[in-house]
């Protein structure tokens, strides 16, 4: 191809850019999340389209990047690892086959950089838009996404055993299902064996804030050993959460063994007794949740069938170990700029 003609293409192809830049600037200020993410998407998919038809190879993207810096000085978005990303991003989900429009909706509810972290971690589309949703329900952090991703939510969200398809209508059964994992991973815990129950109970407590963010999004602490009173007898739940979402409470019973199939009777009784004294009347029924140390999966089915309760039953696990800081709150757009244009 004439080197005049390539020449001529590109600085077209600038112009076009240009515009486009100009005119998401003028929709809404570049600092808003999804308008940014919107440019992102469209300078994305021009890049790809662009390299293939004319067949250009990656040093041109460092000479956009050059280009377009000169041309928005104040934007610090452009840099040469950035536009590969929004390259990257586009061709990720404009390659899975899910429809157009629906992945940039959903891209769009979280920031760039958790964004990054998806199309950097995960390979298939479906544990993408899983991690992208959860992202948007939780308020992820980097740190915590990463920490989900790789302690491998995706998977364990699949594994748990329970009997919510017979106990609960639906969406309910659907909801109380993605609350569920298999196994938890206690990993910031520290439990020589053998350890009892009381120390995995205490344990937990003593780290509530880390238990809550692997239970997930919407559990409340309500109390652990809860006395229940039931005509002259007195019974203790081991923990005991309200969960905002599902408007329901939620048992929790620790065993430090293997599970038999005497648990899920005991919960279901406990669960009666929840839905007796202490739900009110717009509360949905009360969820019992069994975490075990081992499990046997078909033995744990069969202990299921019959029982009317809405019932989980999950392992625990100590073996990995979290990040060091796991921030709370989004990162602003401005962070994560500039962090980009760090490495760019």
């Amino acid at each position: 191809m004439n080197e005049a003609i390539i020449k001529e293409e590109y600085i077209n192809w600038v112009v076009e850019l240009k515009h486009l830049i100009h005119s998401s600037q003028i929709k809404a200020s570049l600092s808003v999340n999804r308008e940014m993410l919107a440019m992102y998407w469209d300078i994305g998919q021009s890049i790809s389209q662009k390299v293939e038809a004319m067949k250009w190879g990656s040093s041109i993207v460092e000479q956009l990047s050059k280009d377009l810096k000169k041309l928005f000085p104040n934007y610090k978005g452009f840099s040469r690892t950035n536009l590969f990303y929004m390259k990257k991003w586009y061709e990720f989900y404009a390659n899975s086959g899910v429809e157009f429009e629906k992945v940039q909706q959903l891209v769009g509810q979280i920031p760039w950089g958790q964004n990054i972290v998806i199309i950097s971690k995960v390979k298939d589309i479906e544990e993408a838009i899983f991690y992208i949703q959860k992202t948007k329900e939780s308020g992820y952090s980097r740190n915590v996404l990463i920490h989900q991703i790789e302690s491998g939510l995706f998977e364990r969200s699949a594994n748990a055993t329970h009997n919510f398809a017979h106990t609960l209508p639906k969406p309910e059964s659907d909801l109380a299902h993605e609350m569920l994992k298999d196994p938890y991973l206690f990993d910031f815990l520290t439990l020589e064996e053998p350890y009892r129950e009381r120390e995995l109970e205490l344990g937990l407590i003593e780290h509530l804030e880390k238990f809550l963010l692997e239970l997930g999004v919407g559990f409340s602490f309500v109390g652990r050993q809860y006395k229940l009173e039931v005509g002259e007898n007195e019974y203790y739940l081991d923990l005991l959460f309200y969960h905002f979402k599902l408007r329901c409470f939620v048992v929790i019973e620790l065993k430090a063994g293997e599970f038999i199939p005497e648990y899920a009777g005991k919960l279901n009784f406990y669960c009666n007794v929840v839905n007796k004294v202490l739900k009110h009347p717009e509360d949905k029924p009360t969820i019992g949740l069994i975490l075990c140390k081992n499990k046997d999966k078909l033995l744990a089915e069969y202990s299921l069938e019959g029982i009317e309760r809405p019932i989980g039953i999950s392992q625990y696990q100590f073996s990995k170990a979290l990040p060091n800081e796991l921030k709370s709150s989004l990162p602003t757009i401005e962070e994560i700029e500039s962090e980009l244009e760090g490495i760019g």
